[in-house]
Order: structure tokens, then C-alpha cells, then sequence
């Protein structure tokens, strides 16, 4: 936030931990903020922005390649079991759900549509809930939340699948349906967008987690 008030980021991409996209995105609009990087490096090589605390590991092997030479970062990933965020900050990211207070009717729409993210055809029952024409709705919503309805309907299904997959042992497809993707394939299609891998992949990343803190006592996590 130092380097966005001095100006230094504008015009160019910028790696920052996901949990500060709607800042930036508010408070420092010049500023290209890419919620799915770990590192980026600008066209100059000035300037090295790092996504979260642990992408210090990342920003270090990329210091020390860049000034000792790639075998170096090499060796140093290797003595310190050092793998690197291979799958970008997708998959570590939530959404931010800020209900605002400015607009009332936003607000009870968004209130209201956590607890019916699921139901067919949700933006049009909440434009109806209302009392406003689709586009003035959408207007509205976006002003308030930073969202389109439908954006932040699909933020809040694949955020409540990523709960279920990591503590649900149900299949997939059975997930994608509980939050209301009837097509499988739209659902696998959008979770990978959304998170950076799919159902799957998603499963093993942070599933496995929970099955060796239960697992093996000798190997707890926690």
C-alpha cells in the first residue's frame, strides 16, 4: 500500500495478498492487482510485488537466481524444502463478503441470497424482491457490492462448494448440484476459473491436509 499512495504501481500489474483486491481496486484503481499471482515483476525489473506472507519463498529463489544464477536458487529450494506456490493464489483465495449498509435494498438482497445462493433463476427473484427493473438492479448491486448479481451469486456457490469439498466426502458432481449447477461440466468448468484448479485437484490440495492431521499422529499438522 506504501508503493500504490507513492504512485509507483500505477499502469502496472501488481501481486498482492487476495484478501486486499476490493481495497485496491477502490482506494488505488491505476493499479492492475492480480489476485491469482504470487509474484509479478514489472516490464523494468524494478519493481517485485509478492501475493501473500509465505511468497516470501517465492520472492527469495527469484532474488537469488536473479543476482547468483538459477543452480543457486536451485540448491537453496532444495536445502530448505522450498516448493514454491506452483498453483498461483487462486486456490488459497475466499471471497470477501461485505455487506454493505449505503443501499438498504442491496443489503437485504445480499442477505437473502446467502441463504438462497442455490435456488434457480436467483438474480431475477432478487431483482423482484426489489422492486426494480433487471438493469437498474444490476446497477445497483454493482455499485454497492463492486459485483455483478450474477458474479457474486457464482462467488457464493463455488465458495460454499470449496467448504464441501474440503470437508465432504460426497462426489463432484453431487457438490456442483447441492449449490445449483445442474451441468456438471459448466460447474467444473467455472470452479477452475474461480480457484485455479479443479474440483478434483482442489480435493487433494486441501482435503489431504485434513487426512494427515488425522491419519498418522506422528505426522500432525496441528
Amino acid at each position: 500500500m506504501l508503493l500504490a499512495e507513492a504512485g509507483l504501481l500505477d499502469g502496472i500489474e501488481f501481486a498482492g495478498h487476495w484478501a486486499y483486491r476490493d481495497l485496491f481496486r477502490e482506494h488505488y484503481p491505476k493499479v492492475r492487482f492480480r489476485e491469482d499471482a504470487i509474484l509479478r515483476i514489472d516490464e523494468d525489473a524494478r519493481i517485485v510485488t509478492a501475493g501473500g506472507v509465505t511468497s516470501w519463498e517465492d520472492l527469495a529463489l527469484y532474488v537469488i537466481a536473479r543476482l547468483c544464477g538459477a543452480q543457486h536458487a536451485i540448491r537453496t529450494a532444495k536445502v530448505y524444502l522450498l516448493s514454491g506456490h506452483l498453483d498461483g493464489q487462486l486456490p488459497f483465495a475466499a471471497m470477501t463478503r461485505r455487506l454493505q449498509q449505503s443501499d438498504a435494498v442491496i443489503h437485504e438482497c445480499q442477505a437473502w441470497i446467502a441463504q438462497n445462493y442455490a435456488r434457480a433463476n436467483p438474480v431475477a427473484t432478487m431483482a423482484e424482491r426489489a422492486g426494480l427493473e433487471p438493469r437498474t438492479f444490476a446497477r445497483r448491486f454493482r455499485a454497492a457490492t463492486g459485483y455483478l448479481p450474477m458474479d457474486y451469486v457464482h462467488a457464493l456457490r463455488i465458495e460454499e462448494a470449496k467448504q464441501l469439498i474440503e470437508t465432504e466426502g460426497i462426489g463432484i458432481d453431487d457438490i456442483g448440484l447441492s449449490v445449483g449447477y445442474e451441468d456438471p461440466t459448466f460447474f467444473r468448468r467455472l470452479f477452475k476459473r474461480k480457484a485455479g484448479l479443479t474440483p478434483a485437484a482442489y480435493r487433494r490440495k486441501f482435503a489431504g491436509m485434513l487426512k494427515v492431521g488425522k491419519s498418522d499422529p506422528g505426522s500432525r499438522m496441528w
